[in-house]
């Protein structure tokens, strides 16, 4: 039976643009999850989208605690979450990060990449390419340069990693990197007219042939009138239920999850926080080997 290690990286010190707040999620997305965990029964819980009991486990998802962050020390904060994170993979556990701002994506990653052998693949929904290199207002390890550094890692295959609900506007150069390295794009308008499913399954191409997945989402990948909590506001995103059903169905592929930029100080009655744990109980769910979503 497949486990999920749970750990928060509480820590926004890299959000020198949008808005901090984001070192206070992992404390609201726990209280929020323990709504869902209490459904479980003997390893069991109801699934009433698929009118289906899905058999997942007493031990599902063991919360792990906090990344032992320092608060000002981006560099050293990072390698400790990705020392929590190749923790988790070398004991055999599916790690799931809660942020804290988006430079946990590259420490996410690399501590994956480091804990395995073989390629491994990246999907990442963000209204953002985060492909900037380094700049005087945020460094080299920002909440901007996350996937950039990814594609330094020695075994990321850039041509089965996707970016997911990209939109609006952004830097030339970051279009260039992106072409120039084969990365996958698809924008949130393409993911509106393909419809979920369909866009599920270009991913799903997409990330065929790696030998191992990770699965990073920030929040503002949702459109801020479903996730008005989010470390910058980009309209015209996915809806809730979109990103639900994305992940439902991506989870079996996935060996590991983020979810990253949520922020409590500017969410509405914790809507964007609760989203981000249901996020995080459907990847845990379906990703169990006897929950493979149906659909």
């Amino acid at each position: 039976m497949r486990r999920c290690d749970l750990w928060g990286f509480p820590f926004d010190g890299a959000a020198t643009l949008g808005w901090p707040g984001a070192r206070y999620a992992p404390a609201k997305v726990r209280a929020a999850l323990s709504w869902m965990k209490m459904r479980l029964e003997e390893g069991r819980i109801f699934s009433t989208e698929e009118d289906r009991i899905l058999d997942v486990g007493a031990d599902l998802l063991r919360d792990r605690g906090d990344v032992d962050v320092v608060p000002h020390d981006l560099v050293t904060s990072l390698d400790l979450c990705s020392a929590a994170v190749s923790d988790s993979v070398r004991s055999g556990s599916v790690p799931i990060v809660v942020g804290g701002d988006d430079s946990q994506l590259f420490a996410t990653v690399r501590g994956f990449h480091d804990a395995v052998e073989g390629s491994v693949a990246l999907i990442h929904f963000d209204a953002h390419l985060d492909l900037l290199d380094e700049s005087r207002e945020q460094g080299r390890y920002s909440q901007s340069s996350g996937m950039r550094r990814c594609l330094e890692l020695e075994r990321l295959s850039p041509e089965r990693s996707m970016q997911v609900a990209v939109r609006n506007f952004n830097f030339p150069s970051s279009d260039e990197v992106a072409k120039e390295s084969g990365l996958g794009r698809m924008t949130a308008a393409e993911f509106h007219s393909l419809g979920t499913h369909d866009a599920v399954a270009k991913i799903a191409t997409r990330i065929r042939g790696a030998d191992h997945v990770v699965f990073s989402f920030d929040i503002d990948a949702v459109d801020p009138a479903f996730a008005p909590g989010a470390g910058a506001h980009e309209p015209g995103g996915l809806t809730s239920r979109q990103a639900l059903d994305a992940v439902r169905m991506l989870a079996p592929r996935c060996s590991g999850f983020a979810v990253a930029e949520v922020n409590p100080m500017t969410d509405v009655g914790d809507v964007t926080s609760t989203l981000a744990a249901y996020l995080v109980w459907s990847f845990a769910v379906y990703g169990a080997p006897d929950a493979s979503p149906s659909s």
